[in-house]
């Protein structure tokens, strides 16, 4: 048998009333009230309880009126329902007005903020590592947010959660291969498509993603100091490259500018011997003592 689909809930206008005014009319009617019956009191006839008639219609409507106020304050609504049936919501500030038999539920439309925690998973070369994501959102439809939901709260946290693993098995932590994007180098993409995860997923409770950053990356403890030492060969590594290509061009300009200007004329063994000499000074890590020949060149 098949499962009955959610159905969803749409926010709309609850038909509120003006709280200033109303305050206006429940002082009248308190006004009233005490005027009767003190008249009543005054007009009444021995054994009589006519005159408590009046005052008590009156202090009826009087609780009426004085139940039914709430307030509102900026970026604040009110989600309001009658015998658990949505009529709407309210997002005017300030004094507000309805019937007391129509219950409210406040509920913030601010922008918040929540920041994850940090959760072990695997990227996409399988390597393990720490992540965290600060995400900032807000309540942008009242009535999903509080009717299609249980908590909306708990419900973004655990769609961060699994957005988050979700990214990172689709990236690499860093040195992809081919260019591709990873989660260290291309942190802005990275973001993007996580707010555009979340946003997909959170859709459903009427929130909104304003926006998404990494807060945490880093290698798990248990291969941090291993990829801390990869990192430093391949830096290492790519210094030497420039080092050689550098030394390289060096000693060819040295070579030619000696043959062009007719400084000194080596045959390809000395030539050799001199290459290999100006590497070795150039591309060495300490500082080389050189060799002094007293004799002639290729004694």
């Amino acid at each position: 048998m098949a499962s009955q689909a959610l159905k969803n809930t749409t926010e709309r206008t609850a038909q509120t009333m003006n709280g200033g005014l109303m305050l206006l009319l429940t002082l009248a009617v308190t006004v009233a009230v005490i005027w009767t019956f003190v008249i009543g009191l005054a007009e009444r006839e021995p054994g009589s309880a006519w005159f408590l008639l009046v005052p008590g219609v009156l202090f009826a409507g009087w609780l009426v009126l004085i139940s039914g106020f709430y307030t509102l304050q900026p970026n604040e609504a009110a989600a309001v329902t009658l015998f658990g049936n949505y009529k709407g919501t309210d997002r005017t500030p300030g004094l507000r007005w309805v019937l007391p038999w129509f219950m409210r539920k406040k509920i913030s439309v601010r922008v918040r903020n929540v920041t994850g925690e940090k959760l072990k998973v695997n990227d996409r070369r399988g390597n393990p590592i720490e992540i965290a994501a600060v995400v900032v959102w807000r309540v942008s439809d009242t009535a999903s947010a509080l009717f299609d939901v249980d908590d909306y709260q708990r419900f973004i946290d655990i769609q961060i959660e699994t957005a988050l693993r979700e990214i990172a098995s689709h990236f690499a932590y860093d040195n992809a291969e081919h260019d591709e994007p990873t989660l260290r180098a291309a942190s802005d993409q990275v973001s993007s498509l996580l707010q555009e995860k979340l946003q997909e997923r959170v859709a459903i409770a009427g929130l909104t993603i304003d926006g998404a950053k990494l807060s945490h990356l880093a290698y798990a403890p248990e291969i941090a100091s291993a990829m801390l030492r990869r990192q430093q060969a391949e830096a290492v590594l790519a210094a030497r490259q420039t080092i050689v290509k550098g030394a390289v061009l060096m000693v060819e300009q040295a070579l030619t500018q000696l043959s062009e200007r007719d400084v000194v004329k080596l045959d390809d063994e000395r030539r050799a011997q001199m290459v290999s000499n100006l590497l070795v000074v150039l591309c060495s890590d300490t500082q080389t003592q050189p060799v002094v020949n007293a004799g002639t060149f290729y004694q």
